[in-house]
């Protein structure tokens, strides 16, 4: 059972199992996502690093609720609200990156030969928009709580989770050049969405 300070307002407590369940979510999308891929001759890369992402945020939600029932850090209102707000804002900003990729989105690194480049959405302005909600989140999400050991934690273990990611996405694009469309544009089905790539050269 969780115990907070009776200073905290007790719908805060409702926002840890929305986040849960929004995990969730994201799992059945990028489940038929991938299905979709794989029926248009996708091909999957960085499989070995994909488990330790699900751990990473599988323990970032455990962290702050051991965290929170541990050391029962003070309600501060000016915080709690700016990361509720933060919070909100960058689900918000995922949904949008998920309309705007539809069967493209996905948790995992998929190639997908000859698919059109996404450039609406926020992929109009933002080149990692999912990857910058994800850094927001994972500081904001433990803030309404006061968690500051798994804000710090997670954001240290997630900045060298991104950096495998992104090098695997560059490598999977660079490999996708020999069965990429005919003006030389490739698209990875994950949360990034690249700018057009010509082959041999990186995004």
């Amino acid at each position: 059972m969780i115990h907070l300070e009776p200073a905290f307002p007790g719908w805060l407590l409702v926002l840890l199992p929305l986040m849960t369940a929004e995990r969730l979510l994201e799992v059945v999308v990028a489940r038929r996502n991938t299905r979709w891929a794989r029926a248009r001759g996708a091909v999957e890369s960085g499989r070995g690093h994909y488990p330790v992402m699900v751990v990473l945020h599988v323990a970032f939600l455990a962290g702050i609720v051991v965290e929170i029932t541990v050391t029962r850090p003070p309600f501060h209102p000016l915080l709690a609200g700016t990361a509720v707000a933060t919070v909100v804002a960058a689900n918000v900003v995922r949904a949008w990156c998920m309309w705007a990729l539809g069967p493209q989105w996905n948790t995992r690194v998929i190639v997908v030969p000859g698919m059109p480049l996404v450039t609406h959405g926020p992929y109009r302005r933002l080149r990692h928009p999912n990857y910058a909600i994800v850094v927001a989140e994972g500081i904001a999400l433990p803030l309404v709580y006061g968690a500051w050991t798994t804000a710090l934690l997670f954001t240290v273990a997630n900045a060298a989770l991104l950096s495998v990611r992104l090098r695997t996405e560059n490598a999977a694009l660079r490999q996708a050049s020999a069965v990429s469309s005919p003006d030389g544009q490739r698209t990875v089905t994950t949360p990034l969405a690249p700018r057009p790539v010509a082959p041999g050269r990186l995004p």
